[in-house]
């Protein structure tokens, strides 16, 4: 049995609080990096309940969507999109310092994770747009199928912001 001095114990407990207090000032960096290009995007509606989201989405096409702030405690935002069914929230969740869509357990580990979360969305934008009109895919097994197909804007983008969408819509590699 071998014992350790108090200052050791006390160096190896301060080590670990360092280490602790640098991944929550990255965490907290990444999110804010994050946040402020969302912010930016033009889709960002902050603090919308789904209750709102779903009357602003209601008479809109499949595939249209927003983001907003989450409810649950747990998550940061939620994707409201309208579906076949009508408005849908999804969630986004943070770990680890990526971003990716909240699903079933079992789905998580082969869900792609994303440094941003407009990074998150340019990538279901674009897969959905390389996908089948989603009038001709049946759901499977009772789900509902999500397609992310147009944002809308909290407020007209500048002309810079749409060149921006042009010259990605036409790019057609992917950051992977």
């Amino acid at each position: 049995m071998t014992f350790q001095s108090a200052d050791h114990t006390e160096s190896v407990e301060h080590e670990r609080t360092g280490v602790e207090s640098r991944v929550l000032d990255s965490d907290q960096s990444r999110i804010a990096a994050a946040m402020g290009e969302l912010k930016k995007s033009g889709w960002y509606w902050g603090n919308l309940t789904a209750g709102e989201a779903k009357e602003i989405l209601q008479n809109t096409s499949e595939g249209t969507f927003l983001i907003r702030n989450s409810s649950h405690s747990d998550y940061l935002l939620t994707i409201s999109v309208k579906t076949s069914l009508g408005p849908t929230n999804l969630r986004i969740e943070y770990r680890n310092g990526k971003f990716r869509l909240d699903s079933l357990v079992f789905v998580k580990p082969r869900l792609k994770q994303f440094d941003s979360v407009v990074g998150l969305i340019q990538y279901y934008v674009f897969l959905s747009g390389t996908s089948q009109n989603p009038e001709t895919v049946p759901p499977l097994n009772g789900t509902v199928q999500f397609w992310l197909r147009k944002p809308i804007y909290t407020s007209v983008p500048c002309l810079q912001h749409f060149c921006r969408i042009a010259i990605n819509q036409s790019t057609t590699k992917i950051q992977e």
